[in-house]
């Protein structure tokens, strides 16, 4: 049963890229949300916050997998890693989507996750600069922020709510006017329409 969303941690990972995401998966309260560390040993985000690693790579179970996001860090742009790309290549081929904002599209690039669909990053270039192996410029859209194609979300560093979106979306969490409305509110603080009488009201 996949009822499980995974978020890599490491030392140095950003914290605040996918927090907004992770407070929606946890909300409806249908889905766990377990941190995986390389080891088990507790690290330092890039804020300074100390992170105790629920699990390890080698402890985190592929069939309850739901989803795996990989924050962004500077380990990426140092081609460190490893046994995360690898996780990374075998959940997706065992059918567990993935997602990565920032430099975390770069574990994605290594784990030849990109060569074959639509994605994003921080800037055109960047993946080729830092990935030899990449072969997917041609479907490199830099006219968004945040996309999803083919069990892959991939997210500038610009684009923290358009990345919680396509998380919410692939998890299907919430109605489509409702994922709409929640975007809406976070990119544009629009208030949705069940909100707009209680903001008249106070």
């Amino acid at each position: 049963m996949r009822d499980t969303v995974h978020y890599l941690i490491f030392d140095g990972f950003a914290d605040w890229q996918a927090a907004l995401a992770l407070c929606e998966v946890r909300r409806p309260g249908d889905w766990r949300v377990q941190t995986v560390g390389f080891t088990r040993a507790p690290v330092i985000s890039m804020g300074g916050l100390a992170v105790q690693p629920d699990v390890s790579l080698a402890q985190l179970d592929p069939q309850r997998a739901a989803l795996l996001i990989v924050p962004g860090g500077h380990l990426w742009q140092r081609g460190e890693g490893e046994s995360a790309v690898t996780t990374i290549r075998r959940l997706h081929a065992d059918g567990a989507p993935v997602a990565g904002i920032d430099s975390g599209v770069l574990a994605l690039a290594r784990a030849g996750l990109l060569d074959r669909c639509r994605h994003t990053g921080n800037w055109p270039g960047q993946i080729a600069a830092q990935v030899p192996a990449y072969d997917g410029a041609d479907q490199y859209d830099d006219q968004v922020l945040a996309v999803s194609d083919g069990g892959v979300i991939s997210a500038s560093h610009l684009g923290s709510v358009e990345f919680a979106r396509e998380v919410i979306r692939t998890l299907d969490l919430y109605s489509a006017s409702d994922r709409e409305h929640w975007f809406r509110l976070f990119k544009h603080a629009q208030l949705p329409p069940w909100c707009v009488g209680e903001a008249v009201a106070a």
